[in-house]
């Protein structure tokens, strides 16, 4: 008991001496605790919409009016059209709009017909902020439940495949290499297309989680059956066998331990091509559909140059999928070593148990 304890002190230990992995860390916590808490810190529902604050910028939030220092508040604004018929939104001084905090369920707020849209609004004048942050719910889980369910069938398939070898591992390699032969975003295409159009929201999403699920876990697999096969040949496993233990108690307690390393190590930098994958379906069209918000069909809005000329806060979901990418491949890249420290020079490979 002692000696797994142990092992997991050196690995915190040397998973916390990399600062950047830790900031990474901490910033992944807080955006999934963002979406948990979404209804509380979004100050509107992602369907609230008001299309006279069609692409309205983002309002400062004011501390002075007119010298006088004031509780936190927001100028009301409204729209009108210039010489050249482009959008202007004029501020109006005579309307204040105080800003409210914990109330109505909401973090903060204004009354209505006052609006506050710290990252400005989309094209049906719905809050950019609230639409991100319930955005992250969808984005950020379907990229988690997408890796680990690849994660659950790679271990299953390759364990099985490595462990009994022979004609199983024949026709569970062969499976293997038909979902690998057909390039993922292609295979992500082809699955989606052959999938109804009249689902609802919980089924789209379901879908989504399905067919990101069946892209990577073959890849998984075939390296999970490499490890299971030189791990049957253990004496330990040869000792259990001639105890009289069944295959699947073998497998689930002398192979499975032996490849938890690196299946973590797998599904933390997994996770970026799974919110990738959600991100082009939804750009697409063929992903989560609107008004139900994922960052994907958020940069939908994004994907004319006009629009983003005339409104660059519309890019901010795509800022967001890149910072989440990015303190992903932060944090597998240091778990892995933290797991593994000839991993740094020798491949994401675990040292032999």
């Amino acid at each position: 008991m002692a000696e797994p304890k142990a092992h997991m002190q050196r690995v915190l230990q040397s998973f916390f001496r990399r600062r950047t992995a830790v900031w990474c860390f901490w910033v992944l916590i807080t955006l999934y605790a963002g979406a948990l808490f979404a209804p509380v810190l979004a100050p509107y529902h992602y369907s609230d919409e008001q299309r006279e604050y069609s692409y309205c910028p983002p309002t400062p939030v004011e501390f002075f009016d007119q010298g006088k220092l004031r509780r936190p508040f927001v100028y009301g604004r409204k729209l009108t059209f210039d010489e050249n018929h482009r959008r202007v939104y004029v501020v109006q001084p005579d309307k204040i709009y105080p800003v409210r905090f914990l109330t109505q369920g909401r973090l903060f707020t204004v009354d209505h017909p006052g609006r506050i849209f710290l990252l400005g609004a989309d094209s049906r004048g719905r809050d950019l902020l609230s639409r991100l942050i319930y955005g992250g719910r969808i984005s950020l889980s379907i990229g988690l439940l997408g890796a680990l369910i690849s994660l659950v069938l790679g271990i299953i398939v390759g364990s099985i495949s490595g462990y009994y070898a022979g004609r199983v591992d024949y026709i569970l390699m062969r499976i293997c290499e038909m979902f690998m032969l057909v390039p993922g975003f292609y295979l992500m295409l082809a699955l989606r297309s052959a999938m109804p159009d009249n689902f609802n929201s919980l089924q789209v999403y379901l879908m989504v989680v399905g067919i990101l699920s069946m892209i990577g876990w073959a890849s998984l697999a075939r390296v999970i059956r490499g490890m299971a096969l030189s791990l049957r040949e253990r004496d330990y496993v040869a000792a259990a066998k001639l105890l009289g233990r069944g295959d699947a108690n073998i497998i689930l307690r002398h192979i499975f331990p032996h490849t938890l390393n690196y299946s973590l190590v797998v599904v933390m930098l997994a996770i970026p091509g799974y919110i990738l994958g959600e991100a082009g379906l939804s750009v697409l069209g063929l992903g989560i559909q609107d008004p139900v918000p994922s960052w994907g069909n958020l940069l939908s809005d994004a994907m004319g140059v006009v629009h983003i000329y005339f409104a660059p806060w519309i890019l901010v979901p795509g800022v967001m999928i890149f910072i989440t990418v990015v303190c992903f491949n932060v944090v597998g890249d240091a778990l892995r070593d933290a797991l593994d420290p000839s991993s740094s020079s020798s491949g994401p490979f675990p040292d032999n148990p």
